[in-house]
């Protein structure tokens, strides 16, 4: 893929090489329509769960949503990893958006027809998870195809989580004022109307064919084929393994920020979006960091740092009951999360075969999204027992101690991935 006019290799400046990857006409499509999509997105994450808990006043509702959104992304990601490692990544892309978009519709549609309630808002998160089985998986490994050169795909990857959690912060706040002087229904509305941008943008796109692999098993080997690389391969195992255990005691905290703003901190929508927002401001200072790296060495250790932060981070934030230190701890939460998620993303796509990629992301995406329904439904049982409070200092520990495990193994793993950072030209060969 070539790369476009007035970026070159020369580039030295600290402001160009964290957006070194503009320099690719295809990744600059895919990131400006991205960028509008992920808003309407967001937009939605934060209306469904103010609306359930507005009809329902359940924690435990709250945790089953979240549970019948991430599920299936459990069930299905390892197959649809094998299925998109053997067809078009791209073809892939435009179904899936076409498909979340008339999800959003119809869901907005529901609402404004005063049919909305608690059990088709779980039906439609099942078809949406569905659908997010296979983009995720697809999008992630499709990244190196808009780059083209191996060496910026851990830039565009920062990249991608620096739009994801920009999104993070406009959308919340965007959702919280709509919510406030109208209704979550036209959340629904604009993301659905999103979509419109990311499809057009993969249409824009110019891509070289793509050579259909020659498979000469099926499916389901293939499957079996991606487990057993991804359970031996120790630096694949153990990052997704810290991934899972983060996902599931950690990151569905979110979940239960409805109830932390309405209960804990006495407000309403608009400290929801405040707290979503400020996630997203640590979130994106993360990927910003990120993005200004420019190889993949390093991040084995950072992946033990974060994860320790996002846990210790959590806790504190349970801790507190006044508003400004409430921002102030989600904060170093979002910064943690995004530095541990992303790390472990740029990570996995870097040394991961190239004929495994979508298989090892899918894996990435059922330690993602496939954890999280489980620790959504735990936390959100738990809450109702013990309190928002105290479940995420629970959940905190947990991640903790998860992060402690990981730095222990943290010189084997170093040494089982050096062989790959030297194959790529990222450390000198002995």
């Amino acid at each position: 893929m070539a790369r476009t006019e007035g970026g070159g290799p020369g580039m030295t400046s600290w402001f160009h090489n964290m957006f070194r990857s503009f320099r690719y006409r295809n990744y600059r499509l895919f990131f400006t329509g991205q960028s509008v999509s992920l808003i309407g997105t967001w937009m939605q994450r934060i209306a469904i769960p103010w609306l359930v808990y507005s009809l329902t006043g359940s924690a435990l509702l709250l945790g089953i949503v979240a549970f019948s959104l991430y599920i299936p992304t459990f069930l299905f990601a390892p197959i649809a990893g094998a299925i998109i490692d053997r067809w078009d990544r791209y073809k892939v892309l435009v179904i899936t958006q076409v498909l979340s978009m008339l999800q959003a519709l119809l869901l907005a549609v529901l609402y404004f027809a005063g049919a909305a309630q608690v059990w088709n808002i779980i039906l439609l998160s099942v078809v949406l998870g569905t659908i997010n089985a296979f983009d995720l998986p697809a999008r992630q490994s499709f990244v190196i195809d808009l780059v083209g050169d191996r060496s910026d795909l851990g830039n565009a990857i920062a990249l991608n989580s620096t739009m994801f959690n920009a999104a993070r912060l406009v959308g919340p706040s965007i959702a919280g004022m709509v919510i406030v002087v109208s209704n979550e229904g036209v959340c629904f509305l604009i993301n659905g109307l999103s979509f419109i941008f990311v499809i057009s943008s993969l249409l824009m796109m110019r891509l070289k064919p793509r050579a259909e692999p020659d498979r000469k098993e099926d499916v389901w080997s293939e499957m079996k084929a991606g487990f057993r690389y991804a359970l031996n391969y120790i630096p694949v195992r153990d990052v997704i393994l810290l991934l899972a255990m983060m996902n599931l005691m950690g990151i569905p905290f979110t979940v239960l920020l409805p109830v932390f703003a309405s209960e804990v901190l006495e407000g309403g929508s608009s400290v929801y979006g405040f707290l979503m927002g400020a996630t997203g401001v640590g979130a994106l200072a993360a990927a910003l960091y990120l993005a200004s790296r420019k190889s993949a060495v390093g991040l084995m250790q950072i992946i033990a740092v974060s994860a320790g932060l996002f846990g210790l981070s959590l806790i504190f934030f349970s801790l507190t009951r006044v508003f400004i230190m409430s921002m102030a701890m989600i904060l170093f939460v979002g910064f943690g999360m995004m530095l541990e998620t992303t790390s472990s993303n740029t990570l996995l796509q870097t040394i991961a075969d190239d004929d495994k990629r979508a298989r090892v992301m899918s894996f990435y995406a059922m330690a993602m999204m496939g954890a999280t329904p489980i620790g959504s439904l735990l936390l959100g049982a738990l809450a109702d027992r013990v309190g928002a409070p105290l479940t995420l200092a629970i959940g905190g520990f947990a991640c903790v101690l998860a992060s402690l495990v990981f730095a222990w193994r943290l010189p084997r793993v170093l040494h089982e991935v050096r062989p790959a950072f030297r194959r790529l030209g990222l450390i000198e060969r002995r």
